[in-house]
């Protein structure tokens, strides 16, 4: 086989909502200014989720899933400079323009083209590098496509780490960890001293946890419906846990944080809790909506409260640029500045995708990370890879 040549791989396809297998497809050659990634691990997000529920929206499959993901390039297109077969690389699913008007006032994770190509399922050109056995076209899951033996992507959307970091690792700075950390340095610029609150403890809103401790906030409330969650995000560096499903959890947010947060961050994308982050607020503060809501959700403020300067901002994985804010993250972990060891709970294959799904369903565990390569990916007892994760 040459670069050349088409693929024949094993991913995991979305046939219609809630139609999730694996299935032999065919990935084609880079174009121009593309690379092919052999992905070594991909983590399972909610967004993927909401994906393969339909939640999303209609006329999104089928389509390879998965958007978080790290690996080693092993093909490079036409016209390609910065990368090189055997890099070790981070995918990011926004690979700006920088030319439309987004990107040129520094909204890079805004980027109109690349948000079009991301909701077509398409690579740059406006195509797909991905067919099944039957040669029909298949959509790039944000425009990644990494719930995949190998991907093909911008070359921009491959941000080079080193090979000292364990590909299993990286792979989770691609969506959780860069959305996370933007909603807190970027969106909400949160201060030294400030008190903040984090509403669902899940793979995003660790990261934020953990973002708002670098970024020196005094207080730090964790905030799930599941209390088997706050071991984790105090060791993160949660300084007060709250049940959502509690007695009235707004007070007692409010009475912890003497009068109200300066940040809540929602994480869950849910009217409930994007409710419950407004009301949280101390006057003046703001509430950053993370979480990512179903297509159709609306939700209801009261308007007498603009009154008290309250805020609500969106935040789009990372309100940044995703590879400068990507490089960032790489230099933290490499660190031991930014644990990631401890975000995983399973380990699993291709086919058990639909089996993380029930768990992120259920609001059970923490990421899965998709073993693809366990020998590339370097993950500690990969021959037990399936099992929960052993911290040893």
């Amino acid at each position: 086989m040459t670069t050349n040549d088409p693929v024949q791989m094993r991913a995991c396809v979305l046939r219609e909502s809630g139609a999730v297998a694996t299935e032999t497809v065919s990935l084609a050659a880079p174009r121009a200014g593309e690379v092919r990634v052999r992905i070594a691990a991909a983590g399972v997000c909610h967004s993927d989720l909401h994906l393969a529920d339909g939640k999303l929206g209609g006329g999104r499959w089928p389509i390879v899933l998965g958007h978080e993901g790290a690996g080693v390039v092993d093909a490079v297109g036409e016209g390609v400079e910065q990368l090189t077969p055997g890099d070790h690389v981070v995918l990011a699913m926004v690979a700006p323009c920088g030319q439309c008007d987004s990107c040129r006032v520094g909204h890079r994770t805004l980027c109109e083209p690349a948000g079009a190509r991301a909701f077509a399922g398409v690579l740059a050109d406006g195509s797909s590098r991905l067919t099944d056995a039957d040669d029909r076209q298949l959509q790039h899951c944000f425009s990644v496509a990494c719930f995949a033996e190998h991907a093909v992507v911008a070359e921009q959307a491959a941000i080079p780490i080193p090979a000292e970091l364990p590909l299993w690792q990286a792979s989770l700075l691609g969506c959780g960890a860069v959305t996370g950390f933007g909603a807190v340095n970027h969106a909400a610029r949160v201060g030294i001293g400030e008190r903040v609150c984090v509403i669902g403890c899940g793979g995003v809103g660790m990261q934020a946890i953990a973002a708002a401790r670098l970024a020196g906030a005094a207080q730090i409330i964790a905030v799930d419906v599941r209390a088997e969650k706050f071991d984790l995000a105090t060791r993160r560096g949660a300084t007060d846990t709250v049940l959502a499903d509690g007695d009235d959890p707004a007070a007692q947010i409010r009475s912890l944080s003497g009068g109200g947060v300066d940040h809540a961050f929602e994480v869950v994308g849910a009217p409930a809790t994007i409710r419950l982050a407004w009301d949280a607020l101390r006057p003046g503060g703001s509430a950053v909506v993370v979480g990512l809501a179903p297509v159709g959700v609306e939700v209801s403020l009261p308007a007498i409260e603009f009154l008290s300067e309250k805020r609500i901002v969106g935040s789009y994985y990372g309100s940044a640029d995703p590879a400068l804010s990507l490089r960032g993250l790489v230099d933290l972990a490499s660190a031991g500045r930014l644990p990631l060891n401890d975000m995983v709970s399973h380990f699993i294959e291709l086919d058990q995708v639909p089996e993380a799904f029930e768990r992120l369903r259920r609001g059970e565990g923490n990421r899965s990370v998709i073993v693809v390569d366990p020998k590339l990916a370097g993950v500690p007892n990969a021959q037990n890879r399936t099992t929960r994760f052993d911290r040893q």
